[in-house]
């Protein structure tokens, strides 16, 4: 059974000092608008897990979903939406940018990017945010299912040629709405989970 069959919420915080203690995390964000809801739903096949809104910008917190085995699932608030009180976008931003940067049981990220206008601006520092992390991201072009066959290997081909000196980055195409990608989404997220629980449960060396 796919590890995002099992998703329940779990809690919401506005606050980092209000961050549950978790063992392991991996978290999606995105450019409002991108496609995360509609990505969160369709891994893991329910209609309203994430809520999708007509109001792109309508996530504001961080939303927990405990995946099962101590793993849990991050909902991050999309960024980069003009039609929001600039001092709630200043908020948003750096939640997000601390959250990223000091979040101790964050193993990776997913990153969702609308194929038809990846590596924006906003998305750019996200990944800036991250890097310094040495922790692994894993980039979704979304809605890929609106280009054709060509343009789809060539936008994919193009971020993979602008990130190539990015440490730790895999990119692929996904579609919700055809519910493609999937498989390779769970295969990424359950090797980080594999490899950092692993880890932690390895006895330290002898000195």
């Amino acid at each position: 059974m796919s590890i995002f069959k099992n998703a329940t919420f779990y809690t919401t915080v506005n606050h980092l000092k209000d961050l549950p203690p978790t063992r392991a995390e991996v978290a999606f964000v995105g450019r409002s608008n991108a496609g995360k809801s509609s990505a969160i739903n369709t891994l893991a096949n329910r209609t309203r897990l994430a809520y999708v809104s007509k109001t792109p910008g309508r996530t504001q917190h961080i939303n927990f979903f405990d995946l099962g085995n101590e793993r849990f699932m991050v909902d991050l608030p999309g960024y980069g939406y003009a039609e929001v009180p600039e001092a709630v976008r200043a908020h948003w931003v750096q939640l997000l940018g601390r959250y990223l940067q000091t979040r101790d049981s964050l193993i990776g990220l997913i990153l969702i990017m609308d194929s038809r206008r990846p590596l924006l601006e906003l998305d750019r520092q996200m990944l800036n945010f991250f890097r310094d992390t040495g922790r692994p991201v894993h980039i979704l072009l979304s809605k890929s299912d609106k280009l054709s066959r060509s343009d789809q290997q060539q936008t994919l081909n193009m971020v993979r040629r602008e990130l190539a000196d990015y440490p730790a980055v895999s990119v692929q195409l996904f579609s919700s709405l055809k519910k493609t990608g999937t498989e390779q989404v769970e295969q990424v997220v359950v090797s980080w989970f594999d490899a950092v629980l692993k880890e932690q449960e390895e006895p330290p060396a002898a000195g």
